[in-house]
This record gives C-alpha cells, sequence and structure tokens, in this order.
C-alpha cells in the first residue's frame, strides 16, 4: 500500500469516526465538541503562523470562525437571555480577534482567543452530569 493510499484511508477513518460521534452526541455533547474544535483550530492557527503556511493557516482560521458562527446560533435567546446574551457578544468579540491574528499574524490575539474560550469549555464539560440528570428526569416527549 502506497503512503498516499494510507493517509487517503486515514483520512476516511477519521472523518467517519467524526461523523459517527456526530450523529450518536446529544445537544451537550455537540457543542462540547464544537468549543473543542475551536480549540484545536486556534492551535493549528498558531502552529500555521509558525511555519509560515498560509494556505493552511487561512483555512484553520476559517473552521475556527465558521464553529463560532456555530455557537452563536445554537444560543436560545428565550433562556437565560442575559447569559447567551453575553456570550453572544464574547464569540463575536473572539471571532473579531481571530479575524485581527490572522492577518497580522499575531499571536497575542490568539492567546487571548484560548483564555477566553478556556471557561467557557470548562464549564460546559463540567456540566454535563447536570444536563444528564436533566434529561433523566424530561419526559420523551418534551425533548
Amino acid at each position: 500500500m502506497s503512503y498516499a493510499m494510507m493517509r487517503s484511508a486515514g483520512s476516511l477513518y477519521r472523518q467517519t469516526s467524526a461523523q459517527g460521534s456526530v450523529e450518536g452526541a446529544d445537544r451537550h455533547q455537540l457543542i462540547g465538541m464544537l468549543l473543542d474544535g475551536l480549540v484545536d483550530r486556534v492551535n493549528q492557527a498558531r502552529g500555521h503562523i509558525l511555519h509560515r503556511d498560509i494556505p493552511a493557516k487561512g483555512q484553520s482560521f476559517s473552521k475556527a470562525i465558521a464553529i463560532l458562527t456555530e455557537l452563536r446560533e445554537s444560543l436560545d435567546h428565550t433562556v437565560e437571555p442575559s447569559l447567551t446574551g453575553r456570550l453572544d457578544g464574547l464569540y463575536d468579540y473572539v471571532t473579531r480577534r481571530l479575524l485581527f491574528a490572522q492577518l497580522n499574524d499575531d499571536l497575542g490575539a490568539l492567546d487571548e482567543c484560548q483564555r477566553l474560550i478556556a471557561p467557557i469549555r470548562e464549564g460546559w464539560q463540567s456540566i454535563r452530569s447536570d444536563f444528564l440528570a436533566q434529561q433523566a428526569s424530561t419526559p420523551v416527549a418534551s425533548r
């Protein structure tokens, strides 16, 4: 088997694995995956800046911004409008800082984005048991 075939097979495996993870995930897990993906893309963007890989840098930033767009669209402003409004503002700010970092190869802006997202990600991970308890007590028809 050639290197290209092995690489293609590995890529297909990762894509299938990720797709299976998404299909089997509940709402809470999906948001967690988005937050994890955001952190991964910011880390990748950092590496691409350092290695001066312009096309890959653009892809990483594009994916990070797309994830932030999804996070913003997932907010339900009818529940806790104060909190969701603040999260919406945070996601908007992080998006603008990522654009700045991309245009200026600014690692400090990437650090700031990671510092801002880290508590959201950690908090989301820590409420998993509360989410599962709520799901267990909610009738299936109302989910």
